[in-house]
């Protein structure tokens, strides 16, 4: 009796780390189910992994979706702009055959057999999430388990497969957040904060290492709560160390850091142990302590500056990147002239800069004192044009600097990586001159930063680094 043809499936990742990881879950359990991976050009299917989490997200996800419907190809949405919208955004985007939320993931097998069948699926009804009560540690799935919390992915370790060969890998510490931001509807969609256990996060790192990969870009929506719902606030300084150990592993880099959760345990270990990179990804979001408490967040310009400054006195070389929002209703001009003061003293190594706009089923959308939207683009670009040139003073102060730099893209004989102060993605790069001949894509190398270009860096190989 002949086999069933093999399935193909293609997977497209839209916004942020933890998407590229749930999609290589997605991919582990599909492949082990008897689906090939493909390009989307040649796929049965295309699953497009949305986000959804501010406007120009959702336009390039809805876009990325029609673009993908071409041709007559079979389109499914999942990942957080279809958990977030569910049947409202089947309504409006008839192109797709199916929208899917995060409580199908364990069975995305068979919802992608419905579709090939021509079968039909309810689209997904969105829930706020943070009325759903996680599980308790003791009753959550283990490792090998292939039990979803609704909101969470929890795959098995061996169930994960990667979709590149990069020597940088995300690993989800948790999924979802208890903060009450009033500018973020996260929450309502992924949900309540929910760790990892220690032992399953470890293993999933002694996995990746044993697959090529030499730096673990550790990820969730607020990583120094980790371990809180474990009943251990120190359970992420415990780990740390821990991680550093895994055979193939060199670098480990901690994202997603809340500034008013940053205990000095946690900043003692970030910044003094041998392996861990002295990055901090801190989340100010603005400066002004009167907008931040509107955000319902804490913090001021004194407050951050000084723990930027116990940073860089345990790693005077420390890597510092953060997000800020212009425009929140009610920022004043003396606000604004407040956050460019922060960002002057700050000294940061990259600054996202973004523009308010009302997010549905958020605290802020109601709020009154909306500022005029050619008031928040004119901001906008004032505050850009200040961090870009901030951004490359920073840089200029490497001059001279040792970094180590992890090998990653080679165009035209020429090879170009990060420092330990760069994540992936969003912080620049190090383009790499002088003995380079025998570099090779992984390697780690040492080198004298002599120039920059922006928040890019040049740096010179020093003889005999490479290891």
């Amino acid at each position: 009796m002949p086999s069933a043809p093999l399935r193909s499936v293609a997977l497209v990742t839209l916004g942020c780390a933890r998407n590229e990881v749930d999609s290589e879950e997605l991919a582990g359990t599909l492949a082990a189910r008897g689906w090939s991976l493909t390009a989307a050009e040649d796929a049965d299917v295309v699953v497009v992994n949305t986000c959804g989490f501010i406007e120009s997200a959702k336009k390039d996800s809805i876009d990325t979706l029609l673009a993908a419907a071409e041709d007559g190809r079979r389109v499914v949405a999942v990942g957080c702009l279809a958990e977030r919208y569910g049947d409202q955004l089947a309504g409006a985007l008839p192109e797709a055959d199916a929208i899917l939320g995060f409580d199908s993931y364990a069975t995305i097998d068979e919802r992608l057999d419905d579709v090939l069948a021509g079968r039909p699926i309810a689209p997904h009804h969105p829930t706020d999430r943070r009325t759903l009560l996680p599980l308790s540690p003791a009753k959550r799935p283990a490792a090998t388990s292939e039990v979803a919390i609704p909101g969470h992915a929890w795959g098995p370790t061996s169930g994960r497969k990667r979709l590149d060969d990069s020597p940088v890998a995300y690993l989800k510490l948790a999924s979802g957040c208890d903060r009450r931001c009033t500018f973020c509807a996260i929450p309502s969609f992924r949900g309540a904060f929910v760790s990892r256990s220690p032992d399953e996060v470890l293993a999933e790192a002694r996995w990746l290492g044993e697959s090529g990969v030499r730096e673990l870009v550790l990820v969730s929506e607020n990583s120094t709560s980790y371990g809180k719902d474990l009943g251990d606030l120190r359970a992420l300084e415990s780990l740390l160390p821990r991680l550093v150990t895994v055979p193939g592993i060199e670098r480990i880099r901690v994202s997603y850091l809340q500034p008013a959760e940053l205990r000095p345990s946690l900043l003692d270990v970030i910044g003094n142990t041998a392996g861990i990179a002295p990055y901090f990804d801190l989340s100010f979001q603005h400066a002004s302590a009167p907008v931040l408490r509107r955000m319902k967040r804490f913090g001021s310009t004194e407050s951050f500056l000084e723990l930027l400054a116990r940073a860089r006195e345990l790693a005077p070389t420390a890597g510092a990147r953060s997000n800020v929002i212009v425009g929140f209703p009610g920022e004043t001009e003396a606000d604004v002239e407040e956050l460019e003061r922060f960002l002057q003293a700050a000294r940061l190594d990259v600054v996202g800069v973004f523009g308010y706009s009302d997010e549905e089923g958020t605290e802020a959308a109601l709020f009154a004192e909306k500022l005029d939207p050619a008031v928040v683009a004119e901001r906008v670009a004032r505050v850009s044009a200040l961090a870009d040139e901030l951004v490359s003073q920073r840089a200029e102060d490497r001059l001279g600097d040792i970094v180590d730099v992890l090998v990653e893209v080679q165009e035209d004989d020429c090879w170009s990586g990060r420092g330990a102060h760069q994540a992936p993605e969003t912080d620049g790069n190090v383009a790499l001159i002088g003995d380079t001949a025998t570099l090779r894509r992984g390697q780690f190398v040492s080198a004298v930063v002599v120039s920059n270009e922006g928040a890019d860096l040049v740096a010179e190989v020093l003889p005999g680094s490479v290891r």
